[in-house]
């Protein structure tokens, strides 16, 4: 280590450029690491997900899901445990894989399998939807589409058919089937009585449109210089040409679709709703793919949304819901800001203590090139900038001063005894090399039992442990290498002290320096004061001793009564209510309830405390098995309405 410094003492413009290389690489590194809120908690998931129209929950699970839960765990690797639910229609399998799988390989163990047990499964069953997600698929941003004069069935049209398409291609945007809304199918509304008196069943109906309402291909025509593609009328180009389909000839008569059935433009029945600030509305959830920035997907979403809002209706209103990139860059600018106070004081502490604005200068350089160069090394290794790894750098503030603070204070203390500048560096880095590192040993090897950690706890912590452990290891590097050289060009000898460091320095004129040794005569009354509190807990030894473990004995009585969390309790300004109907209530009923739910949360919020952006009412049904509403409001209140505080009625979370 030594040798270090000799060389950064003989060769000081190569640590410079090393320096200069740090803070280039560490810059364009945190311009272009992704940010997020949390770093990724990559737990390998695939979900599966069977649809049978109408199917019964019960014969949901015994006819398909545990069939399909017997095939895996019989031909697919590394399954950690498997949850499923069924619901009238639908049945969805979550398959969690341990964390060293191979996801690719999972995946095509378990669409091989979902394959081949389609033969087993009741005639008709859909091959089922497989997808890849983690515990960290959440929405970064909602989209609410609305419009005075449009129909639930044009906004999903829209939402489907027009925004979806384009907003897709925003890098690392996921956008599933929207929310809400109605999906446009053709009706024939039969009237039995008519039927009745023709002879005709509902079999003859559905048969005659199978057999005339066909896409038949014929290929072209060579006439002359040209070849013409041939179009055959065997398809209805309107839908009022379906009501013209024949369908049997009853007593000499033909009998027309438009005869025993009513066709019209209508939509398949409706399982879900979405109401915006007591409206219906359709809902796309926008989920980060990948490794791509939050900010940059949401930033990408709004852009394309002023690119394609000139191609759509002007009565369309597409309003933002839950913006994550708000809190993300809260909650970044929040620990960036909080770092760089506590940098400022710590540099306000060295500038008390020694007097001296170049050995601040040269302290307050390391620290900012310690934590570039933590970000860079983050950045190689995949890490993201989030909540977990700016903390860990904001708690390696405090800490990085140490190394350089230390190098400075021992290269002061020699310069103090008159020697030369390239001596007392030499001097004072050999006094304490090994103390610092093993210093830098202790404080890394704390951080080491958090790679240990499994499950979401090592995904959140290991981030914050490598971002303190780097920022360390630079700051330790840098504390050989460019404080000496820095050091060799700043300092200077203290000529006023030759005397011995005993003798009384020559007066200044200089405010700073006078207030510096104001600060330190000061100091030097408190530290007499500490010592004589010291010299009096040693004569009273026992009673100290006893007092003190006392202390500690009590204070892990009360760690009982602290309570037990993930995480700390985060104040966002935001209330989510999650409200579970009866089973089994129909949609509308659904819809009715909830919005009681809605009135009573007006009454107690006041308009003008509720973020237009953020009021959203969300109602979800899944056939007989599951009514879900969420509401999202800004709290500035902190009331809870009675009717809403009623046992099976609402969960508040």
């Amino acid at each position: 280590m030594l040798a270090l410094v000799r060389i950064a003492l003989h060769r000081p413009y190569t640590f410079v450029v090393a320096a200069l290389l740090i803070l280039l690489i560490g810059s364009l590194a945190a311009l272009r690491t992704p940010v997020d809120i949390f770093p990724s908690i990559n737990i390998p998931i695939v979900g599966v997900a069977f649809q049978y129209q109408g199917l019964p929950p019960d014969q949901m699970v015994g006819r398909v899901i545990t069939p399909f839960e017997r095939a895996l765990t019989t031909t697919v690797n590394d399954i950690e445990h498997l949850e499923s639910n069924s619901y009238t229609t639908y049945g969805i399998v979550k398959i969690f894989f341990h964390p060293s799988v191979n996801i690719a390989t999972a995946n095509a163990q378990v669409t091989a399998i979902a394959q081949t047990l389609l033969k087993q499964m009741p005639p008709g069953t859909t091959p089922p939807l497989i997808l890849n997600y983690s515990a960290s698929s959440v929405p970064i941003i909602q989209l609410a589409l609305s419009g005075r004069g449009l129909t639930e069935q044009n906004l999903a049209d829209l939402g489907i058919n027009f925004v979806r398409p384009r907003l897709v291609t925003v890098q690392g945007a996921g956008i599933p089937w929207p929310f809400g809304g109605k999906a446009p199918q053709v009706m024939f509304d039969l009237d039995t009585a008519a039927l009745q008196s023709r002879g005709l069943t509902g079999l003859d109906v559905a048969n005659a449109l199978a057999a005339q309402n066909l896409i038949t291909p014929v290929g072209s025509e060579k006439i002359g210089d040209y070849e013409y593609t041939v179009n055959l009328n065997s398809a209805p180009s309107k839908i009022s040409e379906l009501g013209d389909l024949p369908i049997k000839s009853v007593g000499g008569a033909m009998v027309y679709m438009h005869d025993v059935a009513q066709v019209h433009n209508g939509n398949s029945v409706q399982t879900n709703i979405v109401h915006v600030d007591g409206n219906r509305s359709v809902l796309l959830s926008i989920f980060k793919n990948g490794t791509t920035s939050t900010l940059d997907i949401v930033s990408g979403i709004k852009k394309m949304l002023t690119i394609i809002k000139p191609s759509l209706p002007d009565v369309l209103d597409i309003k933002p819901i839950g913006d994550q990139s708000v809190f993300v860059r809260a909650s970044i600018q929040g620990v960036i800001r909080e770092g760089v106070i506590a940098a400022a004081l710590t540099s306000l502490m060295i500038l008390l203590f020694l007097g001296s604005w170049r050995s601040t200068l040269i302290v307050t350089t390391s620290i900012p090139l310690s934590i570039l160069g933590a970000i860079g090394a983050l950045s190689a290794i995949g890490e993201t900038l989030n909540i977990m790894t700016l903390g860990g750098l904001a708690l390696a503030v405090g800490i990085l001063v140490d190394e350089a603070t230390v190098t400075i204070e021992s290269i002061n203390y020699h310069l103090e005894q008159g020697k030369e500048v390239e001596t007392a560096i030499l001097d004072g880095a050999s006094q304490i090399v090994i103390p610092a590192f093993v210093s830098l040993l202790c404080i890394c090897i704390v951080f080491i039992p958090m790679f240990f950690l499994s499950g979401v706890a090592r995904f959140l912590f290991v981030p914050m442990a490598e971002s303190v452990i780097f920022a360390m290891v630079f700051s330790f590097l840098l504390s050989r290498t460019l404080v000496p050289t820095m050091a060799k060009y700043l300092l200077r000898m203290h000529v006023e002290r030759v005397g011995g460091a005993d003798s009384e320095p020559a007066p200044s004129n200089n405010p700073l320096v006078r207030f510096q040794r104001g600060f330190e005569a000061r100091f030097a009354r408190l530290r007499a004061g500490y010592h004589d509190l010291l010299a009096l807990a040693i004569e009273h030894r026992r009673l100290f001793v006893g007092g003190f473990v006392g202390f500690i004995a009590f204070s892990f009585m009360l760690a009982p009564f602290l309570g037990r969390n993930f995480f700390p309790q985060v104040d966002g300004g935001q209330i989510l209510l999650h409200v579970r109907a009866p089973v089994g209530m129909r949609i509308e009923g659904t819809a009715a309830r909830f919005a009681e739910v809605e009135k009573a949360i007006r009454e107690v919020i006041p308009p003008v405390e509720v973020a237009a952006g953020n009021g959203q009412y969300r109602h979800l049904s899944f056939g007989d098995q599951h009514n879900l509403q969420q509401h999202r409001y800004d709290r500035r209140v902190g009331r809870r309405h009675p009717d809403l505080a009623q046992p099976g009625t609402c969960a508040d979370r």
